[in-house]
């Protein structure tokens, strides 16, 4: 039998209209992405021309005022009693009362060195854990906060008597210099900044393992490097806290580089699987729209009024009783003269002799050194360029 003419052919109006489709398919695609161009350099354009104002605006404290903040606290207080595992996010920002510098606050390190200032480096034996670090010790001690992920490295909450296994500290501790040449890795906790000859991808400290003799290097994570170590950095820890929270705290930390590590930051799932956020900072974060609740106030306040309404005795900060003193590992006779860094000493001045208050080191640090030698070089850099 014949076939019927034209069956499975289409017709000539038929072919028109799907050429007519793909090309408008095609010309849909091309205003697409030509509508992205124009967007992203629109953006780019507003960026380069008013780029200082979107610096003031991201570095804008906001203070809410008496009766709010009271009230925010009232809600936090109820979040942190009802919460089964409440982990604490702490950053800079909570230590700013103990005198030492934040990142992005109007006079942060970042701030200071973006308008071309230079920024000194700070020798913080001085400093003493602050009413934010002795709080979030006693809601420990309570079994209200059962981790706290830190990126300081001052060592404050190590000193604030926190137990070393409800601690992550991300950037590594000051006091803090170690062997990876050992298995496992030795440590050694000093009581004196050991960072003073160290900088991005030097971490030599000068002082020799007493086991295999190799150099000590410190646990500092600097800007563009990764943390490996074990201890102090504790990732596995912040890592399990982190699938286990029901609710975060972020004390004082931007929340600009906790983005960039996947496995803490929780935050990425589904709607109905997150934790609850909540947020204390004088500052806009980037992360502001996920919180259930955003605090603008100093760290101290926010915790000072959050112990009232839990009923909670704020702990005094005895130096004598510093954990960093049973800690801390006394330098050999020839190491007496590896640093100039003050050292931690007790209120009654005892201190075992092998330990140098403040002697002068044998040889001149060969790089600035301390936690912002990065932030130095991209100061300079950008000084040099702007000359």
């Amino acid at each position: 039998m014949a076939e019927e003419p034209g069956v499975g052919i289409p017709s000539r109006a038929e072919r028109k209209a799907s050429e007519k489709a793909k090309i408008l398919q095609r010309e849909n695609r091309c205003t697409g992405l030509g509508f992205k161009l124009m967007t992203c350099c629109y953006f780019q354009h507003v960026f380069v021309k008013y780029w200082y104002v979107i610096f003031f605006l991201c570095n804008l404290q906001v203070f809410d005022d008496a009766d709010e903040l009271k009230n925010k606290v009232r809600q936090l207080a109820v979040a942190v009693k009802q919460a089964n595992h409440l982990v604490v996010y702490t950053g800079a920002g909570i230590s700013t009362a103990a005198s030492i510098p934040d990142y992005r606050g109007p006079n942060g390190v970042w701030t200071q060195l973006q308008k071309g200032r230079t920024v000194s480096s700070s020798d913080l034996s001085k400093a003493k854990p602050t009413l934010t670090h002795m709080c979030i010790r006693m809601l420990h001690k309570q079994n209200m906060v059962k981790h706290v992920v830190s990126q300081n490295c001052d060592g404050l909450h190590l000193r604030s008597g926190l137990p070393r296994n409800a601690l992550s500290e991300l950037h590594g501790n000051m006091f803090i210099e170690v062997c990876t040449f050992c298995s496992p890795v030795k440590e050694y906790v000093r009581l004196f900044d050991v960072t003073e000859r160290t900088t991005l991808h030097r971490h030599g400290t000068g002082r020799r393992c007493d086991h295999c003799g190799s150099e000590l290097r410190d646990t500092i994570v600097h800007f563009g490097e990764r943390g490996t170590l074990e201890q102090p950095l504790n990732w596995k820890g912040a890592a399990e806290a982190a699938k286990m929270a029901d609710v975060i705290l972020c004390l004082g930390s931007s929340l600009k580089v906790l983005k960039k590590y996947a496995c803490l930051w929780c935050m990425n799932r589904p709607v109905g699987k997150r934790p609850k956020l909540y947020i204390v900072n004088l500052q806009w974060t980037p992360k502001d729209d996920l919180a259930v609740l955003k605090i603008h106030g100093k760290c101290d306040d926010v915790m000072s009024l959050l112990m009232k309404e839990l009923n909670f005795q704020i702990p005094v900060y005895d130096r004598m009783e510093d954990p960093i003193y049973s800690l801390a590992t006394p330098l050999r006779p020839e190491e007496v003269n590896s640093h100039t860094r003050e050292v931690i000493a007790p209120p009654d001045g005892r201190l075992d002799c092998s330990i140098n208050p403040g002697g002068q080191a044998e040889e001149a640090p060969a790089v600035e050194g301390g936690w912002f030698g990065r932030g130095y070089s991209k100061g300079r850099k950008k000084k040099k360029k702007t000359a």
